[in-house]
């Protein structure tokens, strides 16, 4: 299969090795999109790309660029579109329902969100979804056998609106623990200090789905102290309350595991070798990038009649 990968110049995440896992698992053509291209696709497109020689397309930009150009977007063909913050659309923050709206407008794309139960929900609304988790980056992240000298600490931004239930978590826990809230630069910055911390405490409250963090502090060999994101998601990812993570829903509740994993330090230690061990065996970046490709093997639906968006915005009123 011969892809066109299109993918932001400019971002926080480091995707490189999930980049890489992708090319390796198909035919790619990766671009690079810094922000003008990606403002104007309609321009991009008629420079530099000739969509007959692609199987598929894959989208993986900024959200509030696509919403911005959906009348060029429905012209591309086999469109698929790869999003990992899909799951904004059932918070409450300045993305709530957009992701839906924008979809409907592209019926016939496929998504792939990386949210079980987000990926569940737009199905049920009509959209062609499909789930393939977040990963973490094999080339840079490991257990390096550190001593640990950071009981509890989390590493991360609590600043945007979509974190907000996330700060409120970090600041009562940090009223009754010691805990250790910190920013770090990518890198080999980061990687130290996930090796230093022993219980990595996630908070991704009210998101619906697992952040990056999760299995980064995993794969580094952190006990994950995770926010539970409910059955159905801990199912689909192989996750065990207390076996390879600990999941908690209060502060009162991570407080208690806490106490009987510190009272049993072999315990805790089990945790984080089979923590580790899942992070490895499914959730690298050469995996995940394999299993994105697996999600646009399947036949797309048809796109429809020219002249179907003018005829569904009339009917709307829009």
């Amino acid at each position: 299969m011969k892809i066109l990968f299109l993918v932001q110049s400019e971002q926080r995440a480091i995707l490189d090795r999930l980049y890489e896992g992708i090319q390796r698992s198909c035919e790619c053509d990766i671009r690079w999109l810094g922000r003008d291209d990606q403002a104007n696709l309609r321009r991009y497109f008629r420079d530099h790309v000739d969509v007959a020689r692609y199987e598929r397309i894959l989208f993986f930009l900024r959200f509030k660029q696509e919403i911005r150009q959906v009348d060029f977007i429905r012209s591309v063909p086999n469109l698929v579109i790869l999003e990992h913050d899909a799951y904004q659309n059932y918070i409450r923050c300045k993305y709530t329902g957009k992701f839906s709206a924008h979809y409907h407008k592209l019926p016939w794309a496929r998504v792939i969100s990386s949210g079980y139960v987000v990926s569940k929900r737009l199905r049920q609304e009509g959209v062609d979804a499909v789930f393939v988790p977040k990963g973490y980056d094999q080339a840079l992240l490991r257990d390096l056998g550190y001593e640990r000298d950071i009981e509890l600490g989390f590493v991360g931004s609590t600043k945007s609106v979509a974190y907000s239930g996330r700060k409120a978590l970090l600041d009562e826990l940090a009223k009754v623990e010691n805990l250790v809230v910190t920013r770090t630069n990518s890198g080999e910055e980061y990687l130290n200090t996930l090796n230093r911390i022993r219980f990595f405490v996630s908070a991704d409250v009210g998101m619906g789905e697992y952040m990056i963090k999760n299995f980064e502090a995993m794969a580094c060999g952190c006990v994950l102290l995770a926010y539970d994101q409910g059955e159905e998601e801990n199912r689909a990812l192989g996750f065990v309350d207390m076996e390879n993570l600990v999941l908690y829903r209060t502060v009162v509740e991570l407080r208690d595991k806490l106490a009987q994993l510190r009272a049993d330090p072999a315990w805790a230690a089990r945790i984080a070798v089979n923590g580790r061990m899942l992070a490895e065996s499914r959730y690298s970046f050469a995996r995940i990038g394999a299993g994105v490709v697996q999600a646009m093997q399947a036949p797309l639906r048809s796109a429809p009649t020219p002249g179907w968006f003018c005829r569904l915005r009339n009917r709307l009123g829009v």
